[in-house]
């Protein structure tokens, strides 16, 4: 079915971050962020970013280098190029996309029962696996990672499509179900995510709201919110619907949102990222908010009076068969040219074990063991209709949509 033409998004773009500046990226997490992390200064004397111009949009990535003019020519100190050059050269690179503060544990452990030198490379919120994967696609040339621990799927997918991807049939997936294994033993899925509505109970009924449709209802009007769809899960989510609800609709539900967001409050206030959604419901100033099964137990645990509904499960006005939740599994796939590709192998191996997906499932991440035999707490809920998700599908065309939202919810 050809594509419906998409006409460029009317409606006034709204600057709302103000002046920014950003320093450290994802990109930057080199010898002096490793040295901050071992109580030394983050940016020795003679490094500087290359610029701290103001910006109303989200800037392009900042890197920082070497300045060897600042008013006149200044030599790093040798004392600090060997500063620079020392420590241990990693036995394992991995770029992982999942929260730090949920993974790092993992990652650590794993150094110390391998007795590896491990080199960990974590994301940012607000970018959420788009800016390791970007990073990683500048690499493929010459690569530095071995293993790519993403968060989402859909992105794992599209690595693979560009052919970065090393293909590891790992015998710890053999009982992981074939609709979390690529056919080509590309990438692996395990412990997966929901994509849910939290509600602050103290501020709206949770039983107003069954679907993102919903979010329009005059009831929520101003009270609820999603992150912009250009990152993570909530792109991955934005992505999805267009395999499951066809272009039409979805190029609807996202453009009805951006184009009220000049108006205060907005029906649905659009934020930065799945994490903030979940911030502003427990603390009140959003009644409800689309956010993932990890950012809610976040708050579940801190004693806010919060509940998580799981959307579209029940039948349609006309009897038509509920959508479902759409379920995000963590991918794990080991990058072409990896240079340490035995390494690589044993540490895919150890995170995809199912003692590693009861571990997810009892941290406060909560995540959602895909084998059903994977012991689980009872928060972790597992009895809800799964949206089916052709993600081969949903890769093969995230460029394209990506671009449309883009072009709504860039500069909002």
């Amino acid at each position: 079915m050809a594509a419906i033409p998409r006409p460029e998004p009317a409606g006034p773009k709204i600057h709302r971050l103000g002046p920014r500046t950003r320093v450290c990226t994802p990109e930057t997490k080199r010898p002096w962020v490793r040295l901050a992390k071992r109580g030394l200064r983050a940016v020795p004397p003679g490094l500087a970013p290359t610029s701290r111009v103001p910006m109303t949009r989200p800037p392009l990535p900042q890197f920082l280098v070497p300045v060897w003019f600042q008013g006149r020519r200044q030599l790093l100190s040798l004392p600090l190029l060997g500063l620079l050059a020392c420590g241990p050269k990693p036995d394992l690179v991995v770029y992982c996309a999942l929260d730090q503060v949920f993974s790092e544990e993992l990652v650590r452990d794993y150094e110390k029962q391998s007795g590896l030198v491990v080199e960990a490379l974590y994301d940012q919120e607000h970018q959420k696996t788009v800016g390791l994967v970007g990073q990683l696609i500048a690499e493929s040339a010459h690569p530095r990672c071995d293993v790519f621990w993403n968060n989402e799927i859909v992105q794992t997918v599209r690595l693979a499509r560009l052919g970065m991807l090393q293909p590891y049939d790992s015998p710890s997936a053999q009982d992981i179900p074939a609709t979390f294994r690529d056919q080509d033993h590309l990438w692996t899925g395990f412990a997966a995510r929901a994509r849910i509505v939290i509600v602050n109970t103290e501020l709206a009924d949770p039983a107003r709201i069954h679907d993102m449709q919903d979010l329009f209802d005059t009831y929520w009007q101003g009270k609820v919110g999603v992150a912009r769809p250009l990152t993570g899960t909530t792109l991955t989510h934005a992505a999805a619907m267009y395999t499951s609800l066809g272009q039409e609709r979805a190029d609807a539900f996202w453009k009805r949102i951006a184009s009220h967001q000049h108006e205060d409050p907005p029906p649905v206030h659009v934020v930065r990222s799945n994490g903030q959604s979940m911030t502003l419901v427990r603390s009140g100033e959003l009644a409800a908010a689309y956010t993932d099964t990890d950012d809610f137990n976040v708050a579940r645990l801190s004693g806010a009076p919060v509940v998580a509904v799981y959307p579209n499960q029940a039948a349609g006005p006309n009897g038509e068969e509920p959508l479902g939740t759409l379920l995000i599994p963590n991918t794990i796939a080991i990058m072409k040219g990896a240079p340490h590709l035995k390494e690589a192998r044993a540490f895919v191996d150890w995170v995809l074990s199912a003692e590693i997906e009861e571990r997810l499932a009892k941290a406060r991440s909560a995540q959602i063991p895909v084998r059903p035999n994977v012991p689980r707490p009872d928060h972790v809920k597992s009895d809800f209709k799964i949206m089916q998700v052709d993600y081969n599908q949903v890769g093969a065309e995230l460029a394209e949509h990506t671009k449309y939202l883009k072009a709504l919810y860039l500069d909002r």
